[in-house]
């Protein structure tokens, strides 16, 4: 028995931006993941010296030709088999999606039951941070083919395009986006001076709180859907995924906050990837198919 669990895929692809500097996209994904026991092939989508939030810097993206060649090589790869997930996140360009969605195809050829988690990282509070061509590559092309989807609420509001100013509409927007499990991070929480990450899937609809750190550093999200991603492989109900991977994620974002530190400190903090020990309130909320049944 165990001979066969460690023949079965355990890899996952993880597409998204690189930095030289700080704990984002590809670099907070796939330090996670291989905490957590997963062997990651990386694929930068950009290259970049630190998160661009900082000050300007010099952005490096594949000429599309070579990035979709350099794709197509990983589809034919005779290692493919040992893929059982594939996580796209930031994009370079629009043309992008159109690589990463072959892929996430050939994959699901090769491994019937591998995973797609989409995290459309495309803006935030402050509005789109891509331009709107790639944004609506990652909601046309990228959301419909995803298992999992993990938007924060802002981008989950430009998809919709509609405001999301309570649970109950982040709820119907989630419903409609059209993934089996959307994973809603920045959430509006129930208690007050809270933040939530929202799951709605088939048969939960899940809040898990903890209280707003202000000026958090990036690559929260990138983190969220990693550390999901490597709980739900793990075996992990849901319910006890999304708990733990807040809990997970608080305990960082808070830790790191104390330093004083500009990103995240995930090498400092990894064994709270692993054991979390910060509190988070979870709220089993009513599921909207409930109310047609009913």
């Amino acid at each position: 028995m165990n001979a066969e669990k460690s023949d079965a895929p355990r890899a996952v692809i993880v597409i998204s931006s690189h930095v030289a500097r700080g704990s984002v996209g590809n670099r907070a994904a796939v330090f996670a993941l291989e905490t957590l026991g997963f062997p990651v092939w990386a694929v930068p989508t950009v290259i970049l010296p630190w998160h661009p939030g900082h000050s300007r810097a010099t952005r490096i993206v594949p000429p599309l030709d070579q990035f979709k060649a350099l794709m197509a090589d990983l589809e034919r790869a005779p290692w493919l088999g040992e893929v059982r997930a594939v996580l796209s996140g930031y994009l370079g360009e629009a043309g992008q999606a159109e690589a990463v969605a072959s892929l996430v195809a050939a994959a699901k050829e090769k491994t019937p039951k591998a995973l797609y988690v989409c995290d459309p990282v495309m803006g935030d509070s402050g509005g789109l941070y891509v331009p709107e061509a790639t944004a609506a590559a990652m909601r046309d092309k990228l959301m419909p083919i995803a298992d999992i989807a993990t938007p924060n609420r802002y981008e989950l509001e430009w998809m919709a395009g509609a405001p999301l100013p309570d649970i109950k509409a982040v709820t119907a927007a989630a419903l409609h986006a059209g993934p089996s499990t959307m994973l809603v991070t920045s959430a509006p929480a129930m208690m007050a001076g809270g933040i939530g990450n929202f799951l709605l899937d088939g048969s939960n609809a899940l809040l898990a709180e903890h209280r707003v750190i202000e000026r958090p550093p990036n690559g929260l999200g990138d983190l969220t859907a990693a550390v999901y991603l490597a709980r739900i492989l793990s075996g992990q109900a849901p319910v006890k995924a999304l708990q733990s991977t807040t809990a997970a994620v608080y305990e960082i974002l808070a830790r790191t906050a104390k330093r004083g530190g500009d990103e995240l400190q995930l090498e400092t903090d990894a064994q709270s990837l692993s054991h979390p020990m910060a509190m988070v309130q979870l709220r089993h909320l009513l599921h909207p198919g409930r109310d047609k049944r009913a």
